[in-house]
Formats: C-alpha cells, sequence, structure tokens
C-alpha cells in the first residue's frame, strides 16, 4: 500500500491538477485580493467622511488642531482621487476574478506604491497645517499602519515587505526634509527618532508579510486537501464511503496497476428490466435511487466501494484500493446486510425487489484506466467473470446470495451455515466449479 496511488498525489507541473491547483490558490487570492479593496475603500471613505462631519459641526476644534491651517477641500483633493483609483482596481479584479485570471506582478507592485502614498500625502497636509513636529505627531504616521495590517490580505510577503519599506521611506524622507515656510523657526527633526519611526514601519510590512504567508499556507493546504478529495472522488465515484477516501488521502501515495486479491461482488434486482415496463420512468429511476441508496450505506458500513454501476445492479469490491486482509469476511458480512436490508426496505412497498449478490475472492489487475481525459479506477481479470457468473446463477437455484470456495474457505468456522450445492456447469469454463449458496 505505500506505493499505492503515489502518483496520483505528486503529479509534474504540465498535469490538468497542478495547473487546476494554481488556478484555484490564484481565484483564491484574488477574492482575498478583492476583500482587502473593498475594506481600504470602506475604511478611508469612512474615515474622511467623519472628519468632513465633524469638521462641519465643531469647526472650532479643527481649527485648534491644525493650528488653523485646516482645509476641508484639500482633504478631499487627495482622497477622493485615491477613493477613485481604488474603485478602478477593484473593477479590474472583479473582472479577473470572472476571467479566472491572475493580476500582473508589476501591477500589483504599482498599486501598492500608489496606496502607500495616500498616508504620505496626509502627512504633508499635517506638516504644512500643525508644523513638522506636530503632524508628525498627529494621524497620518499612523495611517501607515492600516495599509501595512491590510496587505496580510494579498498573502505575498514581498508586497506586504515593499509595503512597509515604502512606507517608511516617504515617512522618513517627509519628515527629515519637509519643513513647512511658516514654521521654519522649529529645530529640525531628530535623526535617530524618526529613523526609529521608519524601521517601525518596515518592520511591521515584514511581520504582515509572515502572517500573510502563513495565510497562503492554510489556503494551499485546504485546497489541496479538496483537490486530492475530488480526484479521488472522480477516480472512484461519488459512492466511496467517507471512511475509504480518508483513507485513501492519509496514505498520500498514488495510483499504480498492480495484482491485487480482492473480494469481487455482483449485485443484481431480480426481474427489474420486465419490471420497468409497467413503471413510469420517473418511478424506475426513483425506485433504483432508493434500493442503492440502501446498499451502498451497507458497502459503507463494511469498508466496500462501488466500482461500476450496471442499470439495475452494479459490482463492489472489498480489498481495493485499500488492502484488507478481511476482505472476504466483509464482503459476506455485507452480503448478509443487504438482504436483510432490502427485506426491511420491501415491508409494505408496491414494488418490492429480490436481490441477486455472488461472491468470489480472488486476484485481479486493479488500476487506473481511461483515456487522458476521463479516467476510472477499475478491477480486470478472471475473478471479476467468476464473481458475475456466481451472481447470474442465483437464477438457476432460486437463492440470492452465492459464493465461491475461496470465499467460503476465507471465512473459516464464520460461515458454517454455507449449503453446498455441488459443482455446477458455469458458461466460459472448462470444468465445473464448486459454489455454496448462504443464508
Amino acid at each position: 500500500m505505500m506505493r499505492f496511488l503515489r502518483t496520483f498525489f505528486t503529479r509534474p507541473d504540465d498535469e490538468p491538477s497542478v495547473r487546476d491547483f494554481r488556478n484555484a490558490l490564484s481565484h483564491q487570492m484574488l477574492l482575498t485580493e478583492r476583500l482587502r479593496l473593498v475594506a481600504l475603500i470602506v475604511t478611508v471613505a469612512v474615515l474622511v467622511s467623519v472628519a468632513s462631519v465633524a469638521q462641519l459641526l465643531v469647526p472650532f476644534a479643527f481649527v485648534k488642531m491644525s493650528r488653523g491651517g485646516f482645509n476641508l477641500t484639500a482633504t478631499w483633493a487627495i482622497t477622493l482621487p485615491f477613493l477613485l483609483f481604488e474603485l478602478v482596481v477593484l473593477y479590474l479584479v472583479d473582472r479577473r476574478i470572472r476571467q479566472r485570471k491572475d493580476i500582473p506582478v508589476l501591477r500589483r507592485y504599482f498599486n501598492a506604491l500608489i496606496e502607500t502614498s495616500l498616508p504620505t500625502a496626509a502627512l504633508y497636509l499635517h506638516m504644512t497645517w500643525m508644523g513638522a513636529d506636530t503632524g508628525l505627531a498627529f494621524a497620518a504616521p499612523f495611517s501607515y499602519f492600516l495599509f501595512i495590517i491590510l496587505s496580510t490580505l494579498r498573502l505575498d510577503f514581498w508586497l506586504s515587505a515593499f509595503t512597509g519599506l515604502v512606507s517608511a521611506v516617504q515617512m522618513f524622507g517627509l519628515a527629515m526634509l519637509y519643513r513647512p515656510a511658516a514654521f521654519a523657526a522649529e529645530p529640525s527633526p531628530d535623526f535617530g527618532f524618526q529613523l526609529i519611526r521608519a524601521v517601525l514601519l518596515l518592520v511591521g510590512g515584514v511581520l504582515a508579510g509572515a502572517v500573510g504567508v502563513q495565510l497562503r499556507r492554510q489556503f494551499e493546504a485546504s485546497i489541496a486537501a479538496a483537490s486530492a478529495r475530488d480526484r479521488v472522488t472522480n477516480l472512484f465515484g461519488q459512492h466511496v464511503s467517507p471512511q475509504v477516501v480518508e483513507q485513501l488521502l492519509a496514505s498520500g501515495t498514488g495510483i499504480t496497476t498492480e495484482m491485487r486479491h480482492v473480494a469481487v461482488m455482483f449485485v443484481d434486482f431480480r426481474n427489474f428490466t420486465a419490471a420497468t415496463r409497467i413503471h413510469t420512468p420517473h418511478e424506475v429511476v426513483e425506485r433504483l435511487d432508493e434500493a442503492f441508496a440502501v446498499l451502498v450505506g451497507v458497502l459503507d458500513r463494511h469498508s466496500g466501494i462501488v466500482n461500476k454501476f450496471l442499470g439495475d445492479g452494479f459490482l463492489a469490491l472489498f480489498g481495493a484500493p485499500i488492502e484488507d486482509a478481511d476482505a472476504a469476511q466483509r464482503a459476506v458480512a455485507a452480503a448478509r446486510e443487504m438482504l436483510a436490508a432490502m427485506e426491511q426496505n420491501n415491508a409494505g412497498h408496491d414494488w418490492p425487489l429480490r436481490v441477486g449478490i455472488g461472491v468470489h475472492l480472488g486476484a485481479v489487475v486493479a488500476g487506473n484506466v481511461g483515456s487522458p481525459r476521463r479516467k476510472e479506477y477499475t478491477v480486470i481479470g478472471d475473478a471479476v467473470n467468476f464473481a458475475a457468473r456466481l451472481e447470474a446463477l442465483n437464477k438457476q437455484f432460486g437463492s440470492q446470495l452465492l459464493v465461491s470456495t475461496a470465499v467460503r474457505d476465507a471465512m473459516g468456522e464464520s460461515c458454517n451455515d454455507a449449503v453446498l450445492l455441488g459443482e455446477v456447469p458455469i458458461r466460459g469454463y472448462d470444468a465445473p466449479q464448486t459454489i455454496w449458496r448462504l443464508g
């Protein structure tokens, strides 16, 4: 089992599953980028709107804080173009999401540069109104952290670090170089003090990038797990028990074609085709679905899988794709429970169904078969054919559960109720075969 399904979970980069994984991850990153943009637009719009309303209601407070220099028009002059820019970016991201395309790297960095320059523009206004020292101690420098924190949703370490770097360089440069003429008499800013503030912004960007990387890894793990689960479901069909799926995922190995010793079960509803002539198509499908739900539920409980649905029956496997030393015991236990479950299902039903089951234990070739575009897990070999012949013999003997000698021997003392039907001629076999009836 350690070499089973190995290539299934580790594929070259040009395989469709790898491309699908990358596309899914890119799509998720676009969704988080859209969330970041919406959060940024709403936050900036709300903050500026609140400031505008407050200035209109209590203008004296703003006059006092800005030393008489506050200008609402200037505030909107830098904020409105920013919001329009972000709305355009949001539109482009939405279009990329619909097209399932990623955003070019250079465009991401350009967007980060423009966004992070908004606090710098606000800082410039504050320093112009209040003076260098007061402006640097007011709100604008702290607003850099808003952009740094939201950069975690980019899920890109270097973009977050770039945001922190732009914040640090722009704030430090403005602090050291810009001296408003109206406040020229103020002392020059302390180099070390401003450098430490700038370094903290850079460190904030690096930490935000680290958080973004962790979030990205979690997304990757979730997408990888979902992709692996989808591949298992696509390969083995929808009627694979959750327990089998979990075992396949936990094994972390890939599909190979190999000889396996499995219990093969064929299940068929007796005289179902004839009964369909007196029922509508809707009634036929509804009855089949109801009966299959009962039988597949039993299979799930005994770690079997439905390999193929065959009209009014199906082929089930025990011991593949997960090796199971008790495959025969599980198959017989499942068959007995199926008969009991169908008897209960038929009670009071206006369309009772009689089930025929054949079980054989033997070697098969098991593997992933099909075209490059569509493959499925299947088993091939004499054991499969013999199990099908066993099931068909139920008509001849008026029975419901027939097993081979291989199954009878594997069951041992737990199969004392087996009735020997003797050596029976079977189509496709030169010599008669020993058949046993159960239950």
